[in-house]
């Protein structure tokens, strides 16, 4: 019984003193975050571009309606296009259909049989 007494509190000294060794190595590669913050004045966080101007907005006016796009490169090149392929792209994601005969935009339930 005292041998085995013995022999756990060596154990245990030697594992606190790997502990102690381990702990050592780790605050030697680490860097203290005050460290970072007040001597080398690094940014802890950063904003993605997506986020910088999310309010901006790019008004479009098709088919006698205007369109918000928050999208700038997405206004650049609607308005790149001609009108009628502008009219197109709008009717076909909106969900409204171009009457031929009358020229002008309606919506599903404005547009007569057979056209």
């Amino acid at each position: 019984m005292y041998t085995f007494n013995g022999y756990c509190k060596t154990v245990m000294r030697f594992a606190a003193i790997n502990a102690w060794r381990d702990r050592s190595r780790r605050r030697q590669k680490e860097i203290s975050l005050e460290y970072l913050t007040e001597e080398k004045f690094y940014h802890l966080g950063t904003t993605d571009e997506y986020f910088e101007a999310p309010y901006e907005e790019y008004p479009i006016t098709i088919c006698g309606q205007t369109v918000i796009l928050t999208n700038g490169e997405l206004a650049a090149a609607l308005l790149s296009l001609p009108d009628r392929n502008r009219e197109i792209i709008f009717l076909y994601f909106s969900g409204i259909i171009h009457s031929r005969k009358s020229g002008k935009c309606t919506d599903v339930a404005g547009v007569r049989p057979g056209i």
